[in-house]
């Protein structure tokens, strides 16, 4: 007996596999290690006559022996004869030997193939004999039991969805691929195949092509083209199921990605959907959490969103902007890369003192009892830049300020729309030059704005916007009446005849309402309006007259620049020193002042000790035409002409006329009385320029040096 001849049999399935397999060729179950089967394990000598009935081996008790695998549990069946096992057919498509009587493949289901001629046998030699076993090849006599136990409980196996193996009805997994079973009975009829098995193992089909095609020179009959286009759609079936059970893998996987995932991680895929979609929004919410915007996409994360077409591995949300020509997005996120890489603020080096900053801030909120119950800031703070950075080399104050300044934004207030500093009267002689500090580009820029001009840190835990957003719902008719008054009136003074229907308005505010709850999205005039009454302070809003697009292009006017006065509340419960916010193409800026020596502080009905180091800065109520600011959200009565609007400023602010006949707001901070984290915070930020002055003093030694030489 030779090696090839020598088979052993599937515990699963019965099907008889070549020596060399370790899986089973059909159902990829696991080889045993029990008795094998052989080609021709009853055959004394070669020319052996069919005709002969042959007498299994018996043991020593004097039984006989089947030498198959788990024979002790199968009862015998003994062939009626050698010839009928002869007879039986070959499936053309897993090459199971068939019964007779049977018009399916036992093992897959597949039609039984009709005999191309009356002459033909149906078991052929020579060429096919790789395709089909010989003539004499008997087989194990415990099939035909096999057969009748499978046509007996086809209906109470389970089929799986993934490779179609029938299971047993008592296991929970599938045998072959592990998929769970399906729960209800109509997963379980819809999975079990009405046409024959579409899984064809790739060892089946190799060996298939290539021992039935025979001869490189032989045509196909058209019995055998049709079992080759059966074939291929089998292939493209098959591949189908393994692209299914591959997407349960990949489903595992990515529910594992998902779970690791933070809220950064969500919303920087958020982000880079954004982007794709043209959605500027989502790019902001993920600014404005703090994300990084040079972070890379990792292969999870281009798995997750599951787009190759347009998400690679290493891309930025810079790369997605160019790769979809969003031109908006390219030139915001590249100035916030840019900025970002040299930027360093004081809320930045400190971050446990920020957190307590955020902290005092939440604790010094409060409702005012009573009809109007708005909230309000407790503590008065002005943030300003210390006046030792003066006492830094050149050199190290430059860099300070290139990393604490939004230099874009100074200079469009200063030099292309002169609004800033335009005085040398209040920027040289009394010292009142304004800085606009670097904030983020995003849609909470006017809240970080308010707190960088008055704590100095950013508003990321949306404490200002939630405070903001309740105190327009609790008190929405006091400004929402103020708000109408406003707008009608603005309309008419524009030569834009036209009224609204009450539904109209009402569609309006809740807009406004809506846009204090969503964090990134950008306020208008009454939230700065209301952000006034919060601070109980006057907010001055220096900004350009135009919208601008990237181009230079004039859109509109911007209608923030002006006034804006606590006027619902009482004068005497508020301070009469202002804050200063810049504006410039849809962005707001806190602009500061350096500290100095001034005068005495009064103002909320606090008497300040007169030997505190006091700050007074001096804010032009005119602009650079010497025209009186607009003030914002006036009633009827309160409309008027300059002198009446100039009269209403010196009620609400400490104003004062200098010698060149200018009107001026003075913004008083006081450095002892300033909150005690805040000036904590600005000195560690500012040793961390000390640190480097010895460096540059030798550097500028040295050059002092060279020079005497």
């Amino acid at each position: 007996m030779t090696e090839q001849k020598v088979k052993w049999a599937c515990d699963y399935c019965t099907f008889e596999n070549w020596p060399s397999a370790i899986k089973c060729t059909m159902c990829r179950a696991q080889r045993s290690r029990g008795p094998i089967i052989t080609e021709e394990p009853y055959k004394t000598s070669p020319d052996l006559d069919p005709s002969v009935e042959w007498d299994p081996p018996r043991t020593e008790s004097g039984t006989s022996l089947l030498i198959c695998p788990d024979s002790s549990a199968r009862p015998r069946v003994r062939s009626s004869s050698i010839a009928e096992l002869a007879n039986k057919w070959s499936c053309q498509m897993c090459t199971y030997l068939n019964w007779p009587r049977a018009i399916r493949c036992t093992q897959c289901l597949c039609q039984r193939p009709r005999t191309s001629s009356p002459t033909e046998s149906p078991q052929t030699s020579g060429s096919n004999a790789g395709c089909r076993p010989g003539v004499h090849s008997p087989v194990d006599p415990c099939e035909e039991y096999n057969d009748r136990n499978r046509l007996n409980t086809h209906h109470q196996h389970w089929t799986c969805t993934a490779c179609t193996y029938q299971n047993l009805p008592r296991t929970t997994k599938c045998v072959v691929c592990s998929l769970p079973k399906p729960n209800n009975l109509e997963a379980i009829e819809l999975a079990e195949p009405a046409e024959p098995s579409a899984i064809i193992n790739e060892q089946d089909r190799a060996r298939w092509r290539g021992s039935c095609s025979g001869g490189q020179g032989r045509r196909r009959s058209p019995q055998e083209e049709d079992h080759v286009k059966m074939d291929f759609q089998r292939i493209e079936l098959a591949a189908g199921a393994v692209s299914k059970e591959e997407q349960e893998v990949d489903f595992k996987k990515l529910k594992q990605i998902r779970n690791r995932m933070r809220k950064t991680d969500c919303l920087f895929l958020t982000a880079c959907a954004g982007v794709v979609e043209g959605d500027l929004a989502a790019v902001e919410a993920y600014k404005s959490s703090g994300g990084d915007i040079a972070r890379q996409l990792t292969a999870d994360e281009v798995q997750l969103l599951n787009r190759a077409s347009a998400f690679d591995v290493g891309f930025t949300l810079v790369h997605l902007a160019i790769r979809f020509q969003r031109q908006d997005m390219l030139a915001i996120l590249l100035t916030e890369v840019n900025q970002q890489a040299a930027k360093c603020i004081p809320s930045m080096v400190c971050p446990e003192l920020t957190e307590q900053i955020r902290r005092e801030i939440a604790a010094s909120l409060h409702q005012r009892k009573g009809d109007f119950a708005c909230y309000f800031l407790t503590d008065l703070v002005t943030f300003t830049l210390p006046a030792d950075i003066e006492d830094l080399p050149p050199a190290v104050q430059e860099k300070l300020f290139d990393e604490v300044l939004d230099r874009d934004v100074q200079k469009e207030l200063e030099e292309e729309s002169p609004v800033i500093n335009w005085s040398l009267e209040l920027g040289t002689r009394l010292d009142s030059r304004l800085y606009a500090l670097w904030n983020r580009t995003a849609g909470d820029c006017l809240l970080d704005s308010v707190l960088q001009a008055t704590w100095g840190i950013y508003d990321k835990d949306s404490v200002l916007r939630k405070t903001l957003h309740d105190s327009l719902h609790d008190c929405s008719h006091w400004f929402y009446t103020r708000w109408k008054e406003w707008e009608s009136w603005y309309s008419q003074s524009f030569g834009l005849h036209f009224s609204l229907r009450e539904e109209q308005w009402q569609e309006d505010w809740a807009f406004i309402l809506s846009l204090a709850s969503q964090p990134g999205a950008s306020l208008e005039q009454t939230h700065i309006f209301v952000l006034a009454h919060i601070l109980r302070r006057p907010i001055i809003v220096y900004g350009v007259k135009y919208y601008k697009s990237f181009r230079g292009e004039t859109l509109g006017y911007t209608r923030f620049q002006g006034v804006y006065l606590p006027l619902l509340w009482e004068q005497s419960f508020c301070w009469k020193s202002p804050i200063a916010l810049g504006y410039t193409r849809g962005h707001f800026s806190a602009l500061v002042a350096m500290e100095n020596d001034g005068y005495d502080n009064r103002g909320a009905g606090a008497n300040l000790n007169t030997d505190d180091d006091v700050t007074v800065t001096f804010l032009p109520l005119v602009d650079s035409e010497r025209k009186l600011l607009h003030i914002h959200f006036l009633s009827a009565q309160e409309m008027g002409n300059e002198e009446q609007q100039e009269k209403l400023l010196r009620e609400w602010l400490d104003c004062c006329v200098t010698e060149g006949g200018m009107l001026a707001a003075m913004q008083k901070s006081s450095r002892r009385r300033n909150h005690p984290l805040v000036t904590q915070m600005v000195e560690k930020w500012l040793d961390r320029y000390r640190q480097i002055r010895p460096c540059a003093s030798l550097s500028d030694g040295e050059e002092e040096d060279d020079e005497d030489e």
